[in-house]
């Protein structure tokens, strides 16, 4: 694969829409999640309330689905940092979102659901494309996320 020819791939509408309609939709579920997800938190652990049981209880509940297996072991691994693991994990759910993904080229295509698209009509250059970009994101954000880490426990560490 040519830069070229990545170049051309990447700079297609729908490759581009696919990849705005992921990441946007990912960011804005993120976004909702960290300010909710947080309130949830704040109630849970400030306060006792009945059926507090079935609320944590409801709460857990997605995590128990199949897709969901490799979340809980790195929610347990990176618990502290809910809106990253938000946005990581809301890009990354091929299994929950294929299904409701509307698939009309410019309008509701994700881009794993294109991914998936080019590899059934044997574009595989294409569909590597479009995954390195997604996995490139990936690592950009995480390393992101370790830098902030660490200069906050550097920064909360002087103080002690």
């Amino acid at each position: 694969l040519s830069f070229d020819r990545l170049m051309v791939i990447m700079s297609n509408a729908r490759t581009l829409h696919a990849l705005q309609i992921s990441f946007g939709l990912s960011l804005a579920a993120a976004a909702i999640n960290l300010v909710f997800g947080g309130l949830v938190v704040w109630v849970l652990v400030r306060y006792d309330f009945p059926f507090k049981r079935v609320v944590d209880a409801v709460i857990d509940i997605p995590f128990a689905l199949p897709t969901a297996v490799a979340g809980i072991a790195l929610t347990t691994l990176y618990a502290e940092n809910g809106f990253a693991m938000a946005f990581a994990r809301a890009v990354g759910e091929y299994g929950s979102v294929i299904f409701i993904a509307g698939n009309l080229p410019g309008v509701s295509e994700i881009a794993p659901l294109l991914i998936v698209i080019r590899l059934e009509e044997f574009r595989y250059a294409d569909a590597t494309a479009i995954a390195s970009v997604m996995l490139l994101a990936s690592f950009v954000l995480l390393f992101i996320i370790n830098r902030l880490q660490h200069w906050a426990e550097s920064r909360g560490g002087r103080g002690r």
